[in-house]
C-alpha cells in the first residue's frame, strides 16, 4: 500500500476513549437513532444486531438503537420497533456491540401527532387538537389518564431495555416526538398544568425513567430550536429547557426542528455540515459539566468532529450518516486514513416512507454485511477495468483488496465519471470528495490508473458509463439549440452567451433542479418544464422536495408543470399541456435535456450505467459484486 493517499491528521479527541456516566467508551463518536426497516413484526433481530455490531467493530463509542415506540398505539412507520417486543432483540444487539467495548443505548419515544393512524386505525395522541401541518390529520387531546399511561410506559420500556442488557436509554423529545409537542407553544395549547408548565411532562418522564433504572445511562434528545421563532421553541427557550431537564440525565443531544420543519431532522447537501455547532455550544454553556453534551447535525468529517471536541463545544459527536457510509470511520481515522465520505444525499438512508426500503447508502450499499476481505486462496490475476467512474473505481478497489493486480483505463482526463459531472451542480464538495476518495483508495492499494486512454478494445470489466446525451424530445428543434444537462454543467458559458434556457425534466430527480439552479446562479434566465404535477417529485424520498422548490423560487426559476416540449420555433419552445393538450410557448434559446440516459455500450461484463443507468447505489454495488465474481472464477456478468 502506498503511504500518503487518503491520509488525514489523526483526530485525537475523536478517537480517544471517552467517559459517559462513569463508563468507558472506545471513542467519542456516537451512532444515533434512525429508522432502518430491519425489524420484523416490530422487533429487532439478527439483521439489526449485525448492523449495529459493524459500527461498533469500526470503533464507534456509543450505539443508540432505532427508537422503539413505548405504546402500541404509536406505529409511525411499518418497520417501527415496539418496546414491549424488543427485549430479545435488545439483548442480541447489546451482546454484539459489547464485544467491541461499545456502549449500547436504547432509544425510546412516542410520535404523537407526527405518527400514523394507517396501522393502528386509532386517533393519534397529542397535547392539543392541532392538525399535523403535513398530513392535516387531527389528533385527539390527551387526557390525564393518557398522560399517566405514557409516563408509566416510558419507565417500563426503560426497565425492559436495561434488563435486556442495554447500558441505558435515550428519551426522545426531539423532532418526531409527543414530548416535544408538549414543550412547544405551536402544539401545546392546553389550559391545565401541562399547558401552564410545558416542560412538566418531560420532567415527569425523566423522573420515572430514573426511578426505574437508577444506575443506567439516561440520555435526552431535545429540540432546542423548532425553526419557527414566531411561536415555536426558540434557542433561548431551548437553553432554558436544557438547563432544567438535564437534571437527572447523563447526556443531552441538542437538535433543531419540529412539526413545521421535519426536513431539518436530516438535511441534505444544501445545508452546511456541522450546522448545529453554535446551538450545541450554547447548550453546553448552560448544562452542568457532569452532563455530556452531544453535537448533532451533519457532522461527517472526522477532522471537523475532532475540532469541535477540542474546542469544548461538545463531549461526544453524533456521526450517524457518516458511519452509515463508513462503518469503520473511527478505526480508519485512528490509523490516519480518511473514511469513505458521506455525500449527504439521503437517497438510501432515508427510509421512513411508503417504500419501506431497508437501510442502505449510495456510497456504501452493504450497510449490514461485512466489508470485502482478501481472498484466502491464490486467485490473484491481472484484471483490466475499462472506465474510471464510480462503478469502475469500486470494482478496481475491491479487486485490489482481494489480491488482484488491477489496471483502470479511463478515456477522460480525470477519474470520477458521473461523480465529476454531478460535482458541477449542487453539493460540489461532497461529490468531488467521494470521487477523490475512490481514486486515492485505488492508488493506495496499488491499482494502476490510466487517464486519457484511447482505443480501448479489451477489458475484463466494462464500466464505460451512460451515453453522454439523452434521447431528444424534439423531432424538430428548429432554431432552438439542444444540449444535455451534463453539457450545460460542463460548459455553462455557452448558455450565458445565448439567451433564455428551458430545462426539460421528465425524471423528477435532482439533476433537472440542480442544473436549473446552476444556470440561474450564472445569470441565465431559466424555466423548468416537467410533465409531473410538481417539480422534483422524486425528492420527496430524500426530504428535499419542499426545500428544493423554495430554492427554485428564490433563484427566480419559473416552473411549468404538466408540460412537454413539442418543437422549436422562431418564438421559442412550443410546449403542450399533457392533460388539456393546450399549447403554449416558452422563450427559449437553449433546451437543456435532463432526461434519462441510455447505456453507452453494453458489454459482456458491463456494470453500473454501462449496463443500465440507475445511479450511484447500483454502480457501487455492481462494481463490488463483479470483483467478487472474478475472484470466485465466475466469468459471467
Amino acid at each position: 500500500m502506498r503511504p500518503g493517499l487518503n491520509a488525514i491528521d489523526v483526530p485525537a479527541h475523536l478517537v480517544a476513549p471517552g467517559q459517559l456516566a462513569g463508563r468507558r467508551t472506545p471513542s467519542r463518536a456516537l451512532f444515533g437513532p434512525h429508522a432502518t426497516n430491519l425489524c420484523a413484526d416490530r422487533a429487532f433481530g439478527r439483521a439489526a444486531a449485525g448492523y449495529y455490531a459493524r459500527r461498533a467493530a469500526g470503533g464507534c463509542g456509543v450505539v443508540v438503537t432505532e427508537e422503539a415506540s413505548i405504546l402500541g398505539n404509536d406505529h409511525p412507520y411499518e418497520g417501527a420497533p415496539l418496546a414491549e417486543r424488543c427485549g430479545p432483540g435488545w439483548a442480541l444487539i447489546a451482546e454484539a456491540v459489547h464485544r467491541h467495548g461499545t456502549l449500547c443505548v436504547a432509544a425510546l419515544g412516542h410520535s404523537g401527532s407526527q405518527g400514523s393512524s394507517a396501522h393502528t386505525r386509532q386517533a393519534l395522541w397529542a397535547p392539543s387538537p392541532v392538525p399535523h401541518p403535513g398530513t392535516r390529520e387531527m389528533p385527539r387531546e390527551m387526557e390525564a389518564d393518557d398522560i399517566a399511561v405514557l409516563v408509566r410506559a416510558f419507565g417500563e420500556a426503560a426497565a425492559l431495555a436495561v434488563a435486556s442488557g442495554c447500558d441505558g436509554v435515550e428519551i426522545n423529545a426531539g423532532q418526531y416526538s409527543v414530548l416535544r409537542q408538549f414543550l412547544s407553544p405551536l402544539t401545546n395549547q392546553r389550559d391545565d398544568g401541562y399547558g401552564s408548565d410545558r416542560g412538566r411532562l418531560v420532567g415527569e418522564v425523566l423522573a420515572e425513567v430514573r426511578r426505574r433504572v437508577p444506575t443506567a445511562i439516561v440520555g435526552l434528545r431535545l429540540s432546542c430550536d423548532e425553526l419557527a421563532p414566531w411561536a415555536g421553541i426558540t434557542p433561548a427557550q431551548g437553553a432554558r429547557y436544557a438547563a432544567r431537564l438535564s437534571t437527572g440525565t447523563d447526556y443531552l443531544v441538542a437538535v433543531r426542528g419540529g412539526s413545521l420543519s421535519e426536513a431539518a431532522t436530516r438535511p441534505g447537501m444544501h445545508t452546511p455540515p456541522g450546522f448545529n455547532q453554535d446551538l450545541c455550544a450554547a447548550i453546553r454553556a448552560c448544562v452542568p459539566a457532569h452532563v455530556a453534551v452531544v453535537l448533532q447535525g451533519s457532522v461527517v468529517e472526522p477532522t471537523a468532529a475532532g475540532s469541535a471536541l477540542a474546542a469544548g463545544t461538545c463531549d461526544f459527536v453524533e456521526m450517524t450518516r457518516a458511519q452509515i457510509a463508513a462503518p469503520e470511520l473511527v478505526a480508519r481515522a485512528r490509523r490516519g486514513l480518511a473514511p469513505r465520505p458521506c455525500v449527504l444525499c439521503n437517497q438510501r438512508c432515508q427510509v421512513r416512507d411508503q417504500r419501506n426500503l431497508r437501510i442502505s447508502c449510495d456510497a456504501e450499499p452493504e450497510t449490514e454485511g461485512p466489508a470485502s476481505r482478501r481472498a484466502t486462496s491464490p486467485v490473484d490475476r491481472d484484471v483490466t477495468v475499462v472506465g474510471g467512474g464510480p462503478a469502475g473505481l469500486e470494482a478496481a478497489r475491491t479487486l485490489a483488496g482481494l489480491g488482484h493486480r488491477v489496471t483502470v483505463r479511463e478515456r477522460r482526463p480525470a477519474l470520477g465519471g458521473a461523480l465529476r459531472a454531478a460535482a458541477q451542480g449542487a453539493g460540489r464538495e461532497r461529490w468531488t470528495a467521494l470521487a477523490d476518495w475512490l481514486a486515492d483508495e485505488c492508488r493506495r492499494l496499488g491499482v494502476g490508473l490510466m487517464t486519457s486512454a484511447t482505443a480501448v478494445t479489451e477489458g475484463d470489466v466494462w464500466a464505460t458509463g451512460a451515453a453522454p446525451t439523452p434521447a431528444s424530445p424534439l423531432p424538430d428543434a428548429g432554431p432552438v439549440v439542444e444540449v444535455s444537462a451534463r453539457e450545460a454543467l460542463a460548459a455553462p458559458q455557452r448558455l450565458e452567451e445565448g439567451g433564455p434556457a428551458v430545462v426539460w425534466d421528465p425524471v423528477g430527480g435532482p439533476v433537472g433542479i440542480s442544473t436549473a439552479l446552476f444556470l440561474a446562479a450564472r445569470g441565465v434566465p431559466v424555466a423548468l418544464l416537467t410533465p409531473d404535477p410538481v417539480v422534483g417529485r422524486e425528492l420527496a424520498w430524500t426530504g428535499d422536495l419542499v426545500t428544493a422548490n423554495e430554492r427554485l423560487r428564490r433563484a427566480g426559476v419559473t416552473v411549468h408543470c404538466y408540460g412537454t416540449p413539442v418543437r422549436g420555433t422562431a418564438d421559442g419552445l412550443l410546449c403542450r399541456d399533457v392533460h388539456t393538450l393546450r399549447t403554449f410557448t416558452l422563450a427559449c434559446h437553449t433546451l437543456v435535456n435532463a432526461g434519462p440516459l441510455a447505456p453507452a455500450a453494453p458489454q459482456v461484463r458491463g456494470i453500473g450505467d454501462a449496463l443500465a443507468p440507475r445511479g450511484l447505489h447500483a454502480a457501487i454495488l455492481e462494481g463490488r459484486a463483479t470483483a467478487r465474481q472474478i475472484t470466485a472464477g465466475d466469468t459471467r456478468r
